[in-house]
């Protein structure tokens, strides 16, 4: 295959000044206080409207030429930015290319992940149940090898973890898995992961209910009441109600 005429790092390039362009200072200082992770992304303050347009105008110069190398090479530089928004354009380009991911892909996104490069819980969702999710659902085999994420000291591959099944819970497939990996977090006291443990679940109830509530009446006092409260929100007030009571601690 020809060198393509927009190189990964060209396109980079030419990303961050478009990027600052767009940039506005109040929507960033906004979009900082929102953000309560300790290690802060910087923004620039750019809305989704306009990060979607951007993305799309710049597939419409690579598409003929990229390929998942490129996608991935693009992803890498972008990722390595500190601003939020670069590194959500890199994650938008990269996983227009999920179709053709290699295997290996899996280990580059956990690699990315292990070394902070998504470092709020809304990169990380962003990457996460498209890309992961793709893999997933392409190589069925790395669902036992994701399961081993959950014991990850990294908070964001304990919530990637989570968050690939999302897709895929709202498909019905790998149910097991996600109940098991589900389980797997009670213990633990990071709220970010709490609530996508919460929002999984909920997913996964969309498609059987009646699941769902056999599952949280089994292991109810064991749950976090976050996650529990995400979780049931799509069940009848009264059934909302009747699960918190009888779900606490004695």
């Amino acid at each position: 295959m020809a060198t393509p005429k927009i190189t990964p790092q060209k396109l980079a390039d030419d990303s961050l000044k478009r990027l600052k362009a767009l940039a506005d200072p109040v929507r960033a200082q906004g979009a900082q206080r929102y953000f309560k992770e300790k290690e802060k992304a910087l923004f620039l303050g750019i809305s989704t409207p306009d990060m979607r347009e951007l993305d799309h105008e710049l597939f419409q110069k690579i598409k003929a030429e990229w390929g998942v190398a490129e996608a991935t090479e693009f992803c890498r530089i972008m990722l390595a930015n500190p601003y939020h928004e670069v590194k959500g354009l890199g994650i938008l380009t990269f996983e227009r290319y999920r179709k053709n991911f290699p295997r290996s892909a899996f280990a580059t996104i956990k690699g990315w992940l292990l070394a902070d490069r998504c470092n709020s819980w809304a990169l990380v969702d962003v990457l996460c149940p498209t890309s992961v999710g793709a893999l997933l659902e392409k190589y069925p085999d790395l669902v036992k090898e994701i399961k081993g994420w959950t014991e990850s000291p990294n908070r964001w591959v304990r919530r990637a973890s989570i968050v690939s099944f999302i897709k895929l819970a709202k498909k019905s497939q790998h149910l097991d898995a996600i109940y098991d990996i589900v389980r797997s977090h009670f213990a633990d006291p990071d709220d970010l992961i709490q609530k996508a443990s919460g929002w999984l679940l909920r997913e996964a109830g969309k498609t059987d209910l009646v699941r769902l509530e056999k599952f949280l009446r089994q292991h109810g006092p064991a749950i976090p009441r976050t996650t529990l409260r995400y979780a049931i929100e799509r069940f009848p007030e009264a059934k909302r109600k009747a699960l918190l009571l009888s779900t606490k601690k004695p």
